[in-house]
């Protein structure tokens, strides 16, 4: 009796430390943004550009639009919005401001839970507690292959991202992805929940949380059908049952009517460029990149030479793959015996598994139109259910080794698989200098703006020359970091035309209104420039020392309302 208190004990001791050092570990990357410094508002990592956008779309839904933030005037669409609404709902109902919720509250309360959630999921799939251990871990602290290949191309420990794939120490840094894990697990919970008891309530809930994934993550909504189709196949062939494929039915059901009425139908977004990722990741120098490989794949191509062309994919394939997931790659030992034992295989691991072939296969044959890399949020999926099936053929293999070769191993595979957080965390968000900020002078100009009543701002288009001037001497302002969606963020108020990254994301076709910006900066015609203003219903210009237009403020018909030394602010009349 004393030695199952005292295992339970110990287990729920290391559970506690460990969801702690992941929790900490993650939310580092995320906590020191947005908060006041001598500069201003400093920002780490992709917060410069990705929280500035989700800032400004929680502030728009908060007043109660779903209208693009960043293009005036125009629907929202082709975006899930499941965690901005959340978000927008908390501010709401709590006034916490937005930027501390989205950089100071929910990433720590995500972290605990994607760690409570993955042992817990572990426990009630496979009732083992050291499997549930080893599969936190792996969600918390997996890495690529990265670290070795820089250390051994001389270069300093790194390379999180070599193999073009984020890890898990990135997870916080998209919050949809990462709460679309905590709906993942908590929907197989409540499906394991279901197998074992065939109630309603737990055949409604998991039909549910798996309907609404597509509105906070699509990615993981795709794969989460996908999966449950495949799954509920193999249930009908092997058991004669139909309980998975009426969840994916009404599942999918939930997906539709979610997508048509907020995200729209998305046409086009995926675009068939097979390998496009396997190329790029030998071509491009911040890559794995090896010329001599894609040379030799490119001149395959040309002279349409299939019998090493073929094998040089499937080398880049297997580069890709395994240099991603590194010590995950332990679990294959757990794929080994499904091959083995296919009779004994049951939804769940069709589940786990069709979720891991498919979202390593869908980015090796498909881009997204706009961004090509995003699709590679596809695989995210992959890396984290592969942490958890790295985690259950670990404790299975060691289940009857003895206590110094567990051991050995154990650390040996902690110390392999923890360097790639480690240097993400040492490199990019433990340093006291950001790359980006919001100094104090235009804060205080946002703040006016905010309290101004609502209307479209109209702001300097993005300068990219201007900006890559500045990359020597960080922190950059954000208009000279990336365009983003700062003044929609940081004002509350819809802006003409910013942050082109996410409009291209999303689909729109913005180059158009960037023509019509330079034309009215650059117009000497009084009436082009006036109308150009009162035709696009614009209210405030937000220009950023020395940003100005070729005729001043009496011609265009604007008067300053607002002046510091950095920033001007006019109202149109």
């Amino acid at each position: 009796m004393l030695k199952k208190v005292s295992k339970q004990f110990s287990a729920n001791k290391l559970l506690i430390i460990l969801v702690f050092l992941g929790s900490l570990s993650w939310s580092l990357t995320m906590v020191k943004s947005g908060l006041n410094y001598s500069f201003g508002q400093g920002f780490w990592g992709p917060n410069g550009h990705d929280g500035i956008w989700h800032i400004a779309l929680i502030k728009s839904l908060a007043r109660g639009s779903f209208d693009m933030p960043s293009f005036a005037g125009q629907r929202l669409k082709n975006y899930h919005i499941g965690f901005d609404l959340l978000i927008a709902t908390l501010n709401k109902v709590t006034s916490i401001p937005v930027e501390t919720l989205y950089f100071q509250i929910t990433p720590v309360i995500l972290s605990i839970l994607i760690g409570i959630l993955t042992y817990k999921f572990v426990i009630f799939w496979k009732n083992s507690k050291t499997s549930a251990l080893w599969a936190t871990f792996f969600v918390y602290f997996g890495g690529s292959f990265g670290w070795i290949v820089n250390i051994l191309r001389r270069e300093e420990i790194g390379g999180e991202s070599m193999f073009w794939s984020q890890q898990s120490i990135s997870t916080l840094l998209n919050p949809p992805f990462a709460l679309s894990i905590v709906i993942l697990l908590l929907g197989l919970i409540s499906l394991i929940k279901f197998q074992k008891s065939l109630t309603t309530n737990y055949l409604l809930l998991t039909t549910i949380l798996f309907g609404i994934l597509i509105e906070i993550k699509s990615y993981a909504g795709i794969l989460a059908l996908i999966a449950l189709f495949l799954a509920g196949i193999w249930e009908f062939y092997k058991n004669k049952k139909i309980n998975l494929l009426k969840i994916f039915f009404f599942s999918s059901i939930i997906s539709s009517i979610l997508m048509i009425s907020i995200s729209g139908i998305s046409k086009g977004i995926l675009i068939w460029q097979p390998f496009w990722f396997l190329e790029t990741l030998l071509s491009l120098s911040d890559r794995f990149y090896w010329p001599k490989l894609y040379s030799a794949i490119t001149t395959y191509k040309d002279i349409k030479n299939y019998l090493k062309l073929i094998p040089a994919y499937f080398l880049t394939f297997l580069i890709f793959w395994y240099g991603n997931l590194w010590t995950r790659s332990l679990k294959e030992i757990h794929v080994l015996k499904w091959l083995k034992n296919i009779k004994k295989i049951d939804s769940l691991d069709i589940f786990l598994g069709s979720v891991i072939m498919f979202g390593g296969a869908i980015p090796i044959f498909f881009v997204q139109k706009g961004t090509p890399w995003n699709t590679i949020q596809f695989f995210y999926y992959s890396l984290m259910f592969s942490g958890i099936l790295a985690g259950v053929s670990i404790s299975e293999f060691l289940k009857n080794k003895s206590k110094k070769f567990s051991l050995f191993l154990s650390v040996a595979i902690i110390a392999l698989t923890v360097p790639t957080s480690v240097a993400t965390l040492v490199h990019h968000y433990l340093p006291s200098r950001p790359p980006a900020k919001i100094s104090n002078q235009e804060l205080s100009a946002l703040d006016f703006l905010s309290k101004q009543p609502q209307g479209v701002v109209l702001t300097y288009p993005f300068d990219q020359y201007l900006a890559d001037k500045a990359v020597a001497n960080p922190p950059r302002p954000l208009y000279l970091y990336d365009s983003t969606a700062y003044v929609g963020a940081f004002s509350g108020k819809p802006v003409f035309l910013e942050d082109q990254v996410n409009l291209d994301i999303t689909g729109f076709d913005w180059g158009e209104r960037r023509q019509e910006v330079e034309n009215f900066l650059k117009s000497k015609d009084i009436n082009f420039v006036r109308n150009f203003l009162k035709n696009n219903n614009i209210k405030y210009i937000y220009w950023v020392k020395p940003q100005r237009a070729t005729y001043g403020p009496d011609q265009l018909g604007i008067k300053p309302i607002f002046e510091n030394s950095e920033v001007f602010i006019y109202q149109v009349l």
